[in-house]
């Protein structure tokens, strides 16, 4: 039965983009959807929410990424995935399918193939139970459980020859696979808690590099920023901010290209800068804990080249052209990481530490009348 197009407004567009599969096969849905010159057609929201899941997620370049952009890089997969949607029957299928590929992209591998396995050992062990000694399927499915649960009733059990054969196989295979799904099962749960533990010390360590090197660095490039106005006021994070304020804010970054230039940079107070911080830039880098976000660790290492590049010349002044232009490329790199890893940084404050939130908020890079004093 073929979806209607009627049917995928039933789903909330924004509600399906969570994650890189989910928001992939809401698009590959839409994408059966012809194309209209309406702005706020289910395929441009999607695109749109697109745009945001990567400049969420995978923004590393410190440039932001155009719906063209977002259709170049989802473009390869679409079509792939429009065959299956073809034959989605009704929207709680396809809710049912964004979540299970939320779970099952959330599970470890090892954990997979566990499930995988036992799966198999119980749809087979069903199978053969019913043809061989003709069981029912619910009969067939409790005697397959309580086998490889290892809880034994002996209330059901098979007769003929082939069946023993059959239910040793399912002891053989199934109970291993149980025992491995559930010691899995139970390192995940401890993975993950101590996975949550080891982000809160990486924003920890955040925190300490926005104090002493990012928001700083961020006042130093925001005035040779000739658009800056055009984001100003986008970035005025304030205690009313929600989810959604943060999001568009994100968008404003998105859609801005930092076009700072080396020429009319202050390169040599900037290296003067840099330098002081390497060795702080240096102890960061050798912390483990910061290689738990990729963004971050992108940033310090944008960072410090840039330090390097600057460091590494002799003058920094009367440079030829296409030094200028590569200087300006590494300003602009760091200049856009920045502002993205410092927004969301101050979306984790807002809703974890308030009163760290309340500083950060009185000492906005982007605010020209910022004071740290309470008035």
């Amino acid at each position: 039965m073929r979806l209607a197009y009627t049917r995928i407004f039933e789903i909330p567009i924004s509600f399906l983009a969570k994650s890189p599969d989910s928001l992939i096969f809401t698009i590959d849905l839409l994408d059966t959807i012809p194309n209209t010159t309406a702005t706020d057609n289910p395929r441009s929201v999607a695109v749109n929410h697109a745009g945001l899941w990567i400049r969420r997620h995978q923004f590393e370049s410190g440039r932001g990424y155009s719906s063209k952009n977002v259709d170049d890089i989802f473009g390869h997969r679409l079509r792939m995935k429009v065959a299956k949607a073809a034959f989605m029957p009704a929207p709680f299928i396809l809710y049912l399918y964004t979540k299970f590929q939320t779970i099952v992209k959330a599970i470890n591998i090892r954990l997979r193939i566990y499930l995988a396995i036992l799966a198999a050992v119980v749809i087979v062990g069903v199978l053969g139970l019913m043809a061989i000694e003709g069981f029912t399927p619910l009969d067939s499915f409790y005697f397959i459980i309580v086998t490889i649960a290892t809880v034994g009733y002996g209330d059901i059990h098979p007769i003929t020859p082939a069946g023993k054969i059959l239910a040793i196989l399912i002891i053989l295979t199934g109970v291993g696979c149980f025992v491995g799904v559930v010691a899995n099962a139970i390192e995940h749960v401890i993975d993950e808690r101590e996975r949550a533990e080891r982000m809160k010390k990486l924003n920890m360590i955040i925190g300490v590099f926005f104090s002493e090197v990012g928001t700083p660095l961020i006042k130093r490039l925001n005035v040779h920023d000739p658009d800056v106005d055009r984001i100003r006021s986008a970035l005025l994070v304030s205690n009313n901010w929600s989810d959604a304020d943060f999001s568009k804010a994100l968008t404003t970054i998105r859609d801005h290209e930092a076009r700072l230039d080396s020429r009319t940079t202050s390169l040599l107070e900037l290296h003067g800068f840099l330098a002081h911080h390497k060795g702080f830039m240096l102890a960061l880098l050798e912390n483990p804990q910061i290689f738990e976000n990729d963004r971050f660790t992108n940033l310090l290492h944008a960072v410090f080249h840039l330090s390097e590049e600057l460091i590494a010349r002799e003058h920094l002044t009367g440079l030829p052209q296409a030094d200028c232009d590569h200087l300006s490329e590494d300003l602009n790199r760091v200049y856009g990481q920045l502002i993205v890893e410092w927004l969301t940084y101050m979306q984790h404050l807002k809703i974890h530490y308030p009163y760290l939130f309340s500083l950060a908020m009185r000492t906005n890079p982007f605010d020209q009348n910022a004071s740290p004093v309470v008035g």
